[in-house]
């Protein structure tokens, strides 16, 4: 029988702990080839922001890719906010639908579940709005492009108002404000229907 023996250490073995995100954004901007991480992270959040806002699968990949290589070239210009490198991607992703929208406008795609429409409700302090669901899903259709992101971002998607600012380079508070004003919008819509 064959035994190994192991050297006794008296320190015990500690992984280095992940490089945090910010640290890999200053290592992709010294040196590009570094970006992979920072993709692998946030290829699936993108393509799925993209591919509910649109009636195409393909073209979501295809904006996605547009998204990231615009990230790369526009990364050495990346100055850290406080906010994840996530919302700074999201606004190019952004960016890019409204350029696909422009060209494209009938692509424009609404995904949404019963829950989050639910919840809508509940921040607009209307418990009856169930009988109105369909009404109110025609209403949230007919928003403005705007809108319609703050919704989406808010509600479907469960993002802070102070990452909804920076994807759409406004203030928290702002962003609070808007909001506010959209589902007042909606509830006059809905009721009025």
């Amino acid at each position: 029988m064959f035994v190994m023996q192991i050297p006794q250490t008296n320190q015990p073995h500690t992984a280095a702990p992940p490089p945090s995100e910010a640290q890999l954004v200053a290592a992709a901007q010294k040196d590009i080839s570094r970006f992979e991480p920072l993709y692998n992270h946030y290829y699936e959040p993108v393509v799925r922001f993209l591919a509910r806002r649109l009636d195409d699968q393909e073209q979501a990949f295809d904006l996605a890719s547009q998204t990231f290589l615009k990230a790369m070239q526009n990364l050495p210009k990346y100055e850290q906010r406080g906010l994840p490198f996530g919302s700074w991607l999201f606004r190019i992703a952004r960016n890019e639908l409204y350029t696909h929208f422009k060209k494209a406008p009938e692509t424009r795609a609404v995904s949404m579940e019963t829950q989050e429409i639910g919840s809508m409700a509940e921040e607009m302090e209307e418990h009856s709005l169930e009988p109105y669901m369909d009404k109110m899903i025609e209403a949230i259709g007919d928003l403005p492009e705007e809108d319609l992101q703050m919704i989406e971002m808010r509600y479907f998607e469960k993002r802070a108002y102070k990452e909804i600012g920076e994807i759409l380079e406004m203030t928290e508070n702002n962003a609070k404000v808007k909001t506010y004003r959209i589902l007042e919008k909606l509830k006059k819509l809905i009721l009025a229907k």
